[in-house]
């Protein structure tokens, strides 16, 4: 594969996080200032059970079209089919559990709610064949036109509703129409000669593959999510609503960025698997290049989060502050997780991934329960995402010290200089909070924090600025 088509790939990619998180932050800020945090714990709830179905729906079929290189028309028509028929099945079990589901949780009004938002997993199991298609192709400009737009349309009606004071119904509809939109935008651009019919040998042998990232993601899903099924059963739907908020500000600009690399990087490594140097420079490039983005930006939002939250979303969500803070944290290493994960399944290794997710959520569980009984506060929970952080990384960089011969010790001493940058940067605009300049304190330190870390990173030589800099040049040429 070309320089060419993966810096055209990462543009569009690129563009298209910033289109749809851009347009889901101003819609966020809107919404936050309309609704109350208890709606927004009672939505983290539902997705904690619609996130595990998505995964069985898709049952890694999605990466399995990607990663495979003998891919005909008709796989496509048969992974829809029966991505439907399990989306179907799994709908009936929720609607019929949804009475004991809000039972538990104590909630009666979220009945119809998830029957309701989880009809999402039959447009979701559509979507997930159109965007197979185009990663594979690398043609991110349709990806963009659709979750653009579904980004959009969902967001006005979300408004719209909330307005007319539909409390949780607004954001209800925001998931399911967003969904929606994205899939009949897709459905026009992208073509794709649908039969009625299903190979079930070849639904065999991509599910040798993808059923063991069946397993991790819900192994993943479930160790994510349930720190939102403890606090939203041990605590509140208020406390839960501050801690999803606090992970939603640093989840948007990481995902920017990590679901650039994540997109580009698999099928990019795939198609060169059989070259190890290849694969390796290819993968080392994208985790540099993405942390180098990605670290200053974390240690830049944990600095100026408090003042973030009063001038955005207004005193009534500073609860959220300590969640934010603590997510920079966790998601500083987010690139670093998805470029030696996603360089196991573009060698084919989905084996190791579901070891590695296995070794990952034993800890995780562990150290949550730990958690709980030595300290039973809902921020304990949160501390205890961001233990995982390094040991995940460390686990998930070993598998590559052996195929890529990229391990630990080197990707530490890669990240070191990037590493320093940031928590200079950090130091410098935190602060900064002491400045009596009332609120225009925040754009001073904005402005600041980016000069430094440019000012830094042309002092110390970091490689990645100028990569920046030339794709820029490029990318505006």
């Amino acid at each position: 594969m070309g320089d060419n088509a993966i810096l055209r790939g990462t543009f569009w990619k690129f563009l298209e996080r910033i289109g749809v998180f851009g347009t889901q932050f101003i819609v966020q800020i809107i919404l936050a200032r309309l609704l109350e945090p208890s709606d927004y714990g009672s939505l983290a709830i539902m997705i904690v059970f619609i996130t595990v179905s998505n995964v069985l729906v898709q049952s890694g079929f999605n990466t399995a079209l990607i990663q495979r290189r003998d891919i005909k028309d008709r796989d496509y028509s048969s992974i829809l089919w029966v991505s439907l028929i399990v989306a179907s099945v799994i709908y009936v079990v929720i609607f019929i559990c949804s009475p004991y589901i809000t039972q538990m949780y104590k909630s009666p009004g979220l009945l119809w709610p998830l029957r309701i938002i989880a009809l999402v997993l039959f447009s979701g199991a559509f979507n997930s064949v159109q965007l197979a298609k185009v990663t594979r192709e690398m043609d991110f400009r349709k990806i963009f036109y659709g979750n653009l737009a579904g980004t959009i349309i969902a967001g006005v009606i979300s408004i719209v509703i909330a307005y007319l004071g539909g409390g949780l119904w607004a954001l209800v509809f925001q998931t399911l129409f967003n969904s929606i939109s994205s899939c009949i935008v897709m459905a026009a651009i992208v073509k794709l000669a649908l039969e009625c019919t299903i190979e079930w040998e070849r639904i065999k042998k991509f599910f040798s593959y993808g059923w063991k990232l069946v397993v991790s993601g819900i192994l993943n899903t479930l160790s994510e999510q349930l720190n939102s099924l403890v606090i939203g059963i041990k605590y509140n739907t208020s406390a839960l609503g501050f801690y999803t908020r606090g992970m939603q500000f640093p989840h948007y600009g990481i995902s920017i960025i990590e679901g650039t690399m994540s997109s580009v990087i698999l099928p990019a490594i795939a198609k060169v698997q059989d070259d190890k140097e290849k694969a390796k420079n290819i993968m080392r490039n994208a985790m540099l290049l993405a942390s180098y983005l990605v670290f200053p930006l974390m240690a830049g939002l944990a600095a100026i989060s408090k003042n973030l939250v009063q001038i955005l979303l207004t005193d009534k969500w500073i609860g959220c502050v300590p969640y934010m803070q603590i997510f920079c944290l966790v998601f500083a290493l987010y690139p670093v997780h998805v470029c030696n994960l996603q360089a196991l399944n573009a060698m084919g290794r989905s084996d190791l991934f579901l070891k590695l997710e296995i070794i990952k959520k034993c800890y995780s569980i562990a150290v949550l329960i730990l958690a709980i009984i030595l300290f039973d506060t809902p921020i304990s929970v949160a501390i205890c995402t961001l233990s995982l952080s390094p040991v995940g990384w460390l686990v998930n960089s070993f598998p590559n010290s052996k195929i890529l011969g990229y391990g630990f010790r080197d990707q530490v001493k890669d990240l070191v200089p990037i590493f320093g940058s940031s928590i200079l940067m950090f130091i410098i605009v935190y602060f900064l909070n002491y400045l009596n300049v009332g609120k225009i304190v925040i754009i001073v330190q904005i402005i600041v924090g980016v000069l430094f870390y440019i000012g830094i990173s042309l002092v110390m030589k970091i490689k990645q600025f100028y990569q920046v800099y030339t794709m820029i040049q490029k990318i505006l040429s």
